[in-house]
């Protein structure tokens, strides 16, 4: 007769077998679960070695410690926990300062469940806008468009087939990986709720064009009498931009640019889950969007997609903000971007790559093998690093460039000149032995609609 699980010791329990397809029927010790959670991720990646995300991987133990103060706090209950809501506030006026938003006008925005949700609700507010306005002057309302390159990242996909909304997305080509003005009068018209425009984008790390996007859209304008607004989406460039380039103007002081988002959980070093969106002023975003509940207590606005979600990486955020202030930021910023920059040149001088992204912008190193490597692929050379325990996204570039592969590898602020350079050195040691074997690996098979095919660079 068999021992009850309870009785047995930690060792006895962490052996039992985990069921499949049932749910488990006795319980065990504390030591025992945790024991086969942890053994259950052994072979998992280590996400320190993983430089094909954008997500953060550090925290100080102090950032950890608020972190788990804030674990079991729900976010959105605002009477509970005014003061956490007090921090979220004001930390959207700082960005709204921060991305130069304008003197004298109500800030307005929100922490999101990362970048997704932020650039969801920038869209519904685009969306709402043009309708209203198309039904104020009895005009058709049914056919939203929203125009975006074809490096743009897959959540706004997302956002144009869960809202119908058309899709208008310029493709890419070979060479030129960002959005421009040059087509922009084959996409816009009437119907287009804004132009979408990327700072920091997924695939080489560069920025859209935005100011040139930006007048194009000023002269459409003069020509026909449609204003369009701009929404940059700065996941990756958020949080860089600013420290990096003060004098850069992609941000709120081009008029027409009336809402931003950016990722937290990125280059704002905070844990996964945290994006943001704040709006050039309070009216763009639209009052429909806007409900009113009072059944966690005293009545509160809320204008989220998500509901309940806990507090840690607001909170974090606050701590970040505090800790680091605008020097620190640049400071982080300045070297991660110096170690990328000598990351790209051992890269490029092996002789076995060429740079995709001239301009270095974010951190990220962009290549693709040299014309005259013949033997092995961009996914050889992933999947090879990934023997010394490295994870590098190889993929093809979106339509129309998807006959260029790419290599690329996000530095982050963990990541310090000593394992950058260990890491070129892996990769050009990867290109050597494969040089002499050869390689097999072929590009992912990906389901779905054509143009997804952005979806194989991982953010």
């Amino acid at each position: 007769m068999s021992q009850s699980p309870d009785l047995l010791t930690p060792y006895d329990q962490f052996n039992f077998e985990v069921p499949e397809d049932h749910f488990p029927k006795m319980g065990m010790s504390s030591r025992a679960a945790q024991a086969l959670v942890l053994s259950d991720e052994w072979t998992d990646t280590n996400p320190m070695l993983n430089m094909s995300s954008f997500v953060t991987t550090y925290a100080e133990p102090e950032a950890r410690s608020v972190a788990h103060q804030n674990m079991f706090k729900n976010y959105i209950d605002h009477d509970m926990y005014p003061q956490l809501f007090a921090m979220e506030t004001r930390m959207v006026k700082w960005l709204h300062e921060l991305w130069n938003g304008p003197k004298g006008v109500e800030p307005y925005g929100t922490a999101t469940v990362g970048s997704s949700e932020a650039c969801m609700l920038a869209g519904l507010a685009h969306k709402w806008n043009w309708r209203q306005r198309r039904q104020k002057e009895g005009k058709d309302a049914s056919r939203p468009n929203m125009v975006t390159g074809g490096n743009v990242q897959i959540v706004w996909k997302k956002f144009l087939r869960y809202f119908d909304v058309e899709p208008r997305i310029v493709p890419l080509k070979p060479g030129q990986y960002t959005l421009t003005a040059e087509e922009l009068d084959k996409y816009v018209d009437e119907n287009t709720i804004a132009v979408v425009a990327i700072a920091g984008q997924t695939f080489t790390g560069e920025d859209d064009d935005i100011q040139g996007i930006h007048d194009w859209l000023d002269a459409y304008e003069k020509k026909t009498g449609i204003s369009i607004p701009m929404h940059i989406d700065g996941a990756s460039g958020g949080f860089v931009n600013p420290f990096l380039y003060p004098d850069y103007k992609w941000d709120f002081r081009l008029p027409r640019v009336q809402s931003i988002n950016a990722s937290g959980h990125k280059y704002g070093l905070t844990p996964p889950g945290l994006g943001w969106v704040v709006f050039r002023e309070r009216k763009i975003f639209n009052e429909d969007l806007v409900f009113y509940v009072n059944y966690l207590g005293g009545e509160m606005p809320t204008a989220t997609l998500n509901f309940s979600r806990n507090s840690m990486q607001v909170a974090v955020q606050y701590y970040q903000f505090l800790r680091l202030g605008f020097e620190g930021y640049k400071r982080i910023m300045q070297r991660t971007l110096d170690n990328a920059v000598a990351l790209r040149q051992r890269l490029v001088d092996s002789g076995y790559f060429t740079i995709m992204n001239d301009t270095q912008r974010i951190p990220v190193v962009a290549v693709t093998l040299d014309k005259k490597v013949k033997k092995f692929s961009e996914f050889d050379v992933s999947n090879k690093v990934r023997e010394k325990g490295w994870v590098l996204s190889a993929y093809q570039m979106p339509p129309n460039a998807e006959s260029v592969n790419s290599l690329r590898v996000v530095v982050r602020p963990h990541i310090n000149h000593n394992v950058s350079m260990k890491l070129a050195d892996d990769i050009i040691n990867a290109c050597k032995w494969l040089e002499q074997h050869g390689g097999t690996a072929t590009p992912p098979k990906l389901h779905g609609h054509a143009d997804e095919k952005s979806t194989a660079a991982k953010c």
